[in-house]
């Protein structure tokens, strides 16, 4: 009897879901070969983890669409780093569990019984651990001990100064685990992590402040959200996000328990989105970092085109022989490319500018290496309409050595808006005042007859610029006109010498 209303309700699921399809394929901000969940809100990247010849990645996902409301993990996995595969949401609160309000944020690690193993912020009441026995990731059991590291309360546990537990990042080392979590309130003292140790997952003890962050890096109301630890050559690297200046990192060394930063840098510098980065170690002893993109379209658009979010190209990092960090896009990423165009021997005069005639493309690579003539500026514009109403420079600023995306001229859509970043001023003790960036600049200087070698990928309304391994911006632009698909090559104040560029079309690898 209930036949009928079963069919209707079918057919009326199949018709929704041909129109979000739709509306998702003919979206042209939208990117087609950077990772973004089927549809609906995304941000940090959270557990990842090499497992059984599979790439995992979870996320902080709300599947019914909404905006930081009743947090998921979701989870999707891949063989190559560049196909992914989309797995049933991972952990979903428990209605009368600690994780009752949301599963925030967290990390994965393997068990001294050699599980994958889950820790993460159940809100309201602390860090939660969850573990899986299948071979694909797909079943995780909660631990009924939970919360293992509950939040400091006037009727739960003495922490000492620590006033909040969330965000954890957990590994085992010697028979030990380790747990940091984000110091959330640091009275004017920095960004700094707070480490708990266990023997067992359920029992851990708080082991005090991790490190102590220093204003010539970072201001005073900065916090380590997100944190990720792990060695990388015979450095350690803290990978963090600030709520106010997004991804950064220390490379340092770890000493009885306390990290010792020294040297700072970051990921994404004022009119950045990164916001949620992840690393894990690979079967090939690669470590293999991941962010979050954030929007710039508001909460109302984003809800209404279904989709929010997408996750940065997977990234290697190492160190070099100086021991700076270098940053490569993986390559199995060329298995995309296709259609090649190749140019070599352009001279670029100074205060000129050359369209590439047989180049246009929402979704490409570019390849180029370049001779720079000391003290001038060289670049790309891309996204470009035909008469440079909207335009987006890609630039190497030899005399202020700085790598710029100016984003000033990406779209004449008006309803874009662009976060607010406060003046950064660490020494000043005057209020800072927030101001609209358009130019987002990296410090960045070639070493003398040195070649710049610059790696572009355009994926629609996500731009990435790697530049000589050690140095790469991420941009969100969202052009919108059609036509605003043209690429060209500019010198200012010098000349440049494009020894040889490179420019494929990319495949899509979700549709």
């Amino acid at each position: 009897m209930n036949q009928p209303s079963n069919i209707n309700r079918t057919e009326s699921l199949i018709a929704q879901s041909l129109k979000l399809d739709k509306l998702l394929r003919n979206d042209h901000h939208r990117p087609t070969y950077h990772f973004l969940p089927p549809s609906s809100w995304m941000n940090d990247i959270n557990g990842a983890i090499y497992w059984k010849g599979r790439y995992h990645i979870f996320y902080q996902h709300n599947p019914d669409g909404g905006y930081w409301k009743w947090m998921q993990w979701g989870h999707a996995s891949s063989v190559d780093l560049v196909h992914w595969v989309h797995h049933p949401i991972a952990l979903t609160p428990t209605l009368d569990g600690p994780d009752r309000n949301g599963c925030y944020s967290g990390s994965a690690f393997i068990s001294k019984e050699g599980r994958p193993t889950l820790i993460y912020y159940g809100v309201p009441d602390g860090e939660c651990i969850a573990t899986s026995c299948d071979d694909l990731l797909i079943r995780w059991t909660k631990h009924p001990g939970n919360p293992v590291i509950p939040q400091p309360s006037s009727g739960g546990p003495d922490y000492q100064v620590c006033d909040h537990v969330h965000d954890p990042c957990a590994w085992l080392e010697g028979g030990t685990y380790f747990a940091l979590t984000n110091r959330r309130q640091s009275n004017g003292s920095g960004d700094g992590a707070y480490l708990f140790k266990s023997i067992d997952l359920l029992n851990w003890q708080y082991s005090g402040l991790f490190y102590t962050s220093e204003r010539r890096w970072t201001e005073a109301d900065e916090d380590c959200a997100v944190p990720d630890f792990f060695p990388l050559g015979d450095r350690h690297m803290l990978l963090f996000v600030s709520h106010l200046q997004s991804t950064q990192y220390y490379l340092g060394k770890l000493e009885n328990d306390r990290y010792i930063p020294e040297t700072h840098a970051r990921m994404s510098w004022p009119g950045g989105q990164l916001g949620g980065s992840r690393t894990l170690l690979d079967n090939r002893r690669r470590r293999i970092y991941f962010d979050w993109v954030r929007e710039s379209r508001g909460v109302e658009r984003e809800r209404g085109s279904g989709w929010s979010g997408v996750m940065t190209l997977p990234r290697v990092l190492s160190l070099s022989e100086d021991r700076t960090l270098r940053i490569d896009p993986v390559p199995e990423l060329k298995v995309l490319r296709f259609n090649l165009r190749i140019r070599e021997h352009i001279h670029l005069l100074s205060n000129s500018e050359i369209l590439l005639d047989d180049v246009r493309g929402d979704c490409l690579e570019l390849e180029a290496e370049i001779a720079v003539e000391a003290g001038s500026t060289i670049g790309f514009k891309v996204r470009c309409s035909p008469g440079g109403e909207e335009q987006t420079m890609i630039m190497y600023d030899d005399l202020a050595r700085m790598l710029r995306i100016d984003f000033g001229q990406s779209t004449l859509d008006e309803g874009i808006r662009y976060p607010y970043y406060r003046n950064v001023d660490a020494t000043s003790r005057l209020p800072k005042k927030k101001q609209l960036v358009n130019v987002q600049e990296a410090p960045f200087e070639l070493d003398e007859r040195e070649k710049l070698h610059i790696r572009i990928f355009i994926d629609r309304s996500l731009l990435e610029v790697f530049a000589n391994r050690r140095q790469c911006i991420t941009q969100r632009i969202y052009p919108s006109r059609s036509d605003s698909n043209r690429i060209a090559l500019f010198s200012k104040g010098g000349s440049a010498y494009f020894s040889q560029l490179k420019v494929w079309d990319m495949a899509p690898c979700h549709m």
